[in-house]
């Protein structure tokens, strides 16, 4: 006879050679075996006492659910790679409150495998970073529905379909909560009134039966929501804030059931509808507005096109988006968003660059013309060549930034959350205790229970954990309306928080692009060598030198031996000849007297020499940026502190910050000099913000608070940058503080009126001044005021 053996989660009995088998503890299936660890990570062990010898219903693994998470196709259109580990985007259905997230985010970073785990409350996605080889996505998602809630991939047009889906849900359930809260409000009047006048036991009984009829779907259908999260807060020893609803509307109708059955005290069951009703109009306008946030960003990627017309010989062929390869042509036509980026080599149009500069007015494009991606063909049928891959073009570096940015918490939302997480248990502590005093006080169990569910109800831990999350996302999507890009929320809190600005010159305070004004040449010299150094520099000078002989160099030459000293110069060999051009510095340390002509000042000068002698002089100046000027004063209106740090001389440099009112100036700075001297800021107790362009910005960029880069910067700034201006325009620098100090604000006016809308209101509940109509309005709207409050960032 084959032995018999209870399975150690759900105490059911199995054939013992059926069971997994895991030291001495023994497992009906891989779902039980999973929540036994989880029980015991958590240090929940004491489950089991409680269960004793009952049974309970072994989970569903939904094996057939979760399995093709790990596909090798789907895991190629979902996963991501981050520093040698996996990164997915999950939606998680289910939450509600920012203990929710709480609850969540600490059973996946319980989970082995699992890197980081980051969920935002605002439109319930999660990030999460883990290693492939130990743990897989089915497990990941499994793990989440074990505790009660769905997770699925974020895929825009498929959130769509369930944003509306859940739209339509809550529309239903709150049609059902409003059709009877009205009927059983006239159904109350009648019975207020009677109350006073007098009215017939049957009658009443009457009523009071109607009353029920009205609630019971109210309650079971339109509060599911409720019922549903507080039996898995439960499930896993949470108080949430579901318990504390679904428990004062479920304790008002028990109560009202025994009274109308008895014929003992008054029902309630107006109090119910109201409660439910109430608290989920407020939830269900706070999904709208949610929405209405998340669908800014959303929209950046909604719309763009999964397969591209590419020519492969004469024939034109559909291809995914991610197959396209550098060199592939692509054809366009009118309305098509250019997804990749590329040099149109047939036809010309006219393109919108609005999403990408904010600018209004379209850009005609023609041959040998970059164009980006995300811009949009305005006309005429256009093809051109791919110089990036789908990952590597700006659009898609957009995209990943604005994810990003949403999934590391400013510190105050982190705190909040840890708040919310205790808020309910000491509300529900406080509920108990209120209950006990009003009874034992005033012996009647209907006043003391009626007080105590106005306590449960009119608590909000929906506000506390709302007043970040939803002025946090309004704020990323303002900004991204605006052409900036934060490549974390935590940097709306940053500058809010800083006093101190400091700018780069070149390409930054001024356009970057400096013209040829004076030359002087001291010998003659073959422009081809010139142009071949030059362009071998990023620096802006030396792209304006290169500018300027562009029409006087007939042919290429190519230097034997070529090298680029960064923030100095550059210096060849050619023919056994040393050339070199660079600042006067640079000319100095290669043994090369400098000459001063007059003529020169306040220009920026680059020096060319062959072997020790000086060849030629050219003087080149710089323009301020549009708006730099007015920018810089309403910068300082604001109290910042702005100073200029450059490299470029002195004259020049005091030159371009008296056009724009700065006072504050350093200059002739090596890179490190400029890493140094904001190191001495932050010495001093400044907090930096630092905008520059270029590479030798980057020392400097790392070492700031926030580092922003204009959006033609250099590729390297941009990698070491927190925001950055994609418009290119200087004026967006003012939009970056209003909007991180518009958003700081709002967040402390959220979290100062949801502590305030507490300490007010539950010692007034405490003291039965609130009935639990009025509790269950004002649960409500104080979650509408912290999202209206919010959305004023707009």
């Amino acid at each position: 006879m084959a032995e018999m053996r209870r399975c150690d989660h759900c105490q059911l009995e199995y054939d013992a050679s059926m069971l997994i088998c895991e030291h001495d503890k023994f497992f009906c299936c891989k779902g039980c075996q999973g929540i036994y660890h989880l029980l015991r990570d958590e240090g929940l062990e004491g489950f089991y006492d409680k269960l004793g010898t009952n049974t309970i219903q072994p989970p569903s693994m939904g094996g057939e659910d979760v399995n093709h998470f790990d596909m090798d196709g789907f895991l190629s259109k979902y996963v991501k790679q981050k520093d040698g580990f996996n990164e997915i985007s999950l939606i998680i259905d289910g939450i509600h409150c920012a203990a929710c997230v709480w609850l969540n985010e600490k059973v996946l970073h319980k989970t082995q495998g699992i890197i980081e785990a980051s969920i935002n409350h605002t439109n319930n996605k999660a990030k999460i970073v883990y290693d492939g080889e130990i743990v897989k996505l089915s497990q990941i998602i499994q793990t989440i529905r074990n505790i009660g809630y769905n997770a699925y991939p974020y895929d825009p047009s498929v959130q769509e379909v369930h944003a509306n889906a859940k739209r339509r849900e809550y529309y239903s359930k709150l049609l059902v909560g409003i059709f009877t809260t009205m009927n059983i409000m006239w159904i109350a009047i009648a019975q207020y009134s009677g109350y006073f006048s007098g009215m017939e036991k049957n009658i009443k009984n009457i009523l009071n039966f109607a009353e029920f009829i009205l609630a019971t779907p109210t309650l079971f259908y339109t509060g599911s929501v409720y019922f549903k999260g507080a039996y898995y807060g439960l499930k896993n020893h949470f108080v949430n804030m579901d318990i504390l609803v679904a428990s004062g509307a479920s304790s008002a109708y028990a109560f009202s059931i025994y009274s109308m059955f008895s014929g003992h005290g008054e029902v309630y069951f107006d109090s119910v509808t109201m409660i439910v009703t109430f608290v989920f109009a407020g939830k269900y306008l706070e999904v709208l507005t949610k929405k209405k946030a998340v669908d800014t960003l959303d929209s950046f990627n909604a719309a763009l096109p999964s397969e591209l017309i590419v020519i492969r010989g004469d024939e034109k062929v559909l291809v995914p988006v991610e197959n396209i390869e550098i060199d592939d042509e692509i054809e366009i036509k009118s309305g098509d968003k250019v997804v990749i980026d590329g040099v149109i080599t047939r036809g010309e149009g006219s393109f919108d660059m609005a999403s990408l500069s904010g600018e209004s007015v379209p850009v005609l494009l023609k041959k040998s013309d970059k164009i980006l991606s995300g811009s949009v063909c305005l006309d005429s049928v256009i093809r051109y060549k791919a110089i990036k891959d789908y990952k590597s073009s700006v659009l898609y570096k957009i995209m990943s930034l604005l994810e990003d940015a949403m999934d590391k918490k400013p510190k105050l939302e982190q705190l909040a959350n840890v708040i919310s997480g205790y808020f309910s248990s000491t509300i529900l502590f406080l509920a108990l205790a209120t209950f006990a005093f009003w009874f034992i006080n005033y012996g009647s169990f209907e006043q003391a229970l009626i007080v105590c569910i106005s306590v449960i109800v009119i608590a909000c831990p929906c506000a506390l954990g709302l007043a970040t999350p939803v002025a946090t996302l309004v704020g990323i999507s303002r900004a991204a309306k605006k052409g900036i890009l934060f490549k974390e929320a935590t940097f709306l809190e940053t500058i809010a928080k800083c006093d101190t600005l400091v700018l780069d010159k070149t390409g930054t305070i001024t356009q970057g692009k400096p013209e040829v004004l004076h030359t002087h040449y001291f010998s003659s010299f073959d422009p081809s060598l010139l142009y071949a150094l030059v362009s071998a520099s990023n620096h802006p000078i030396s792209k304006g030198v290169k500018v300027f002989l562009q029409d006087e160099v007939m042919q290429n030459c190519e230097f034997d031996t070529l090298r680029v000293v960064e923030a100095k110069g550059v210096v060849g060999e050619f023919a056994a000849h040393r050339y070199a051009i660079g600042n006067e510095v640079f000319m100095q340390e290669l043994g090369v007297i400098c000459k001063q002509i007059d003529g020169f000042d306040g220009c920026s000068l680059l020096y060319f020499a062959k072997d020790d002698a000086l060849v030629a002089l050219f003087g080149l100046r710089d323009k301020p940026r549009i708006g730099a000027k007015e920018t810089i004063a309403y910068l300082q209106s604001l109290g910042l502190e702005v100073l200029m740090l450059t490299g470029d001389r002195k004259e020049v440099a005091l030159d371009i910050a008296t056009q724009v009112g700065i006072t504050r100036v350093e200059s002739a700075l090596l890179p490190i000099e400029k890493a140094l001297h904001v190191e001495v800021l932050q010495n001093g107790g400044k907090h930096i913000v630092m905008v520059g362009d270029g590479i030798n910005d980057t020392l400097a960029l790392s070492k700031s608070e926030v580092a922003i880069t204009l959006g033609s910067g250099a590729d390297i700034a941009l990698s070491v940058s927190d925001v950055v201006l994609i418009g290119d325009d200087f004026r967006s620098l003012g939009d970056v503080f209003k909007i991180s100090f518009s958003t700081f604000r709002v967040i402390k006016q959220n979290l100062a009126f949801s502590i305030l809308y507490n300490i007010i209101t539950i010692p007034l509940a405490m003291a039965g001044f609130v009935i639990p109509l009025i509790a269950a309005l004002s649960m409500s709207l104080s979650s509408l005021v912290v999202v209206g409050n919010s959305m004023r960032i707009r």
